[in-house]
């Protein structure tokens, strides 16, 4: 990953598009663009093109709509009726909040290219709610603006026409209804760029199953292998290791390796992300030796450097901190006990 620190980035973000012009202004002012995918992915052909032509994109938008009448879109499985105007346990209801929409260059390499970057979509609100998130503000706090799906299909198409090689869907596990109908919406006007879902890595392997042939990219966390660190600092979620890890399985099922093409571009497979914690909270070890065991060896994982004390860390005296070098190195010296062939190191940051 670059240099470019992602709290500083929301910042930047919280306070410019949405608030300036509000999504429903942008939208009119977007709809008329002419859309043209750039060329490091016109050799790629998104398979939810076909499911949008079929019909079966709308379908599986529809069949995901109607779960948040007693909502099952995440391991939360709050019940709640969203459709009724009421919150989730992710604080969200059936309307579509934005924190932020950009060209992004500060995710991985292969996610960004040499120019144009990655065409992020922040979402609000998240499901998981942990203690040290760096983008609280949005995910926390809700911090954003209201959408509608008609003017998140024109940001995709605009990030397109901007060049962004990619869309990416950050936190969207509570908003896929609303997602696939905005993507089944702007593939019938033009959008073409390969889909990147930036999850967390908790997620509902029976939800997994309808996005099978409409995202390309996987971009899951595994935050956690001890299901007491996972409900000691997101909320109670003690599922976290379990669910994610079938998860993943069921990822790899759908989308393979991730390969980059001649440009160097990743337009299809799995992207592991692993944070290193303080005091080995994550259980970096064993995650690298699962992933070793039960996906690819060759299977991408980028263990991340940069963890900072944001949000609530400071009151929890093992996550206070950020990490040493010698801790970053002593994973490094586990992901290369591990058997993984494609581990991405970063420098210590």
């Amino acid at each position: 990953m670059r240099n470019i620190s992602r709290k500083d980035f929301l910042k930047t973000l919280l306070c410019g598009t949405a608030t300036v012009m509000g999504w429903e202004h942008f939208s009119r002012f977007a709809s008329a663009a002419v859309d043209q995918p750039p060329e490091a992915i016109k050799a790629y052909t998104p398979p939810y093109l076909r499911l949008h032509r079929t019909g079966e994109l709308k379908k599986r938008a529809d069949k995901l709509w109607k779960s948040m009448r007693h909502c099952s879109l995440c391991p939360r499985v709050c019940g709640t009726d969203r459709l009724a105007g009421n919150e989730g346990f992710c604080h969200s209801s059936d309307r579509l909040e934005l924190s932020s929409f950009h060209p992004h260059m500060g995710e991985e390499k292969a996610l960004v290219g040499e120019q144009r970057g990655s065409g992020t979509i922040y979402f609000t609100n998240c499901n998981l709610q942990c203690v040290f998130c760096i983008n609280y503000e949005a995910n926390m706090q809700g911090k954003g603006s209201p959408a509608s799906i008609r003017s998140l299909s024109d940001i995709m198409l605009y990030l397109q026409r901007k060049g962004c090689i990619n869309i990416n869907l950050v936190t969207p596990s509570h908003y896929l209804p609303h997602i696939l109908k905005a993507v089944d919406m702007a593939a019938g006007r033009g959008l073409r760029l390969p889909l990147v879902y930036n999850t967390s890595g908790w997620e509902l392997t029976d939800v997994l199953r309808d996005l099978d042939g409409v995202i390309d990219v996987y971009l899951p966390d595994f935050k956690y292998w001890s299901p007491d660190m996972a409900a000691k600092y997101s909320n109670k979620a003690s599922t976290y290791p379990e669910l994610t890890r079938r998860a993943l399985v069921e990822m790899n099922r759908q989308v393979g390796v991730a390969n980059p093409n001649a440009a160097g571009i990743i337009n299809r497979g799995l992207m592991i992300r692993h944070l290193i914690m303080p005091n080995n909270v994550g259980g970096t070890r064993e995650v690298l030796q699962w992933i070793s065991a039960n996906l690819p060896k060759d299977t991408y994982v980028n263990l991340m450097s940069q963890y900072r004390p944001y949000y609530k860390a400071s009151i929890f005296p093992d996550i206070a901190r950020r990490i040493t070098a010698e801790e970053y190195q002593q994973a490094v010296q586990w992901a290369r006990e591990s058997g993984l062939t494609n581990v991405k190191i970063q420098d210590y940051i």
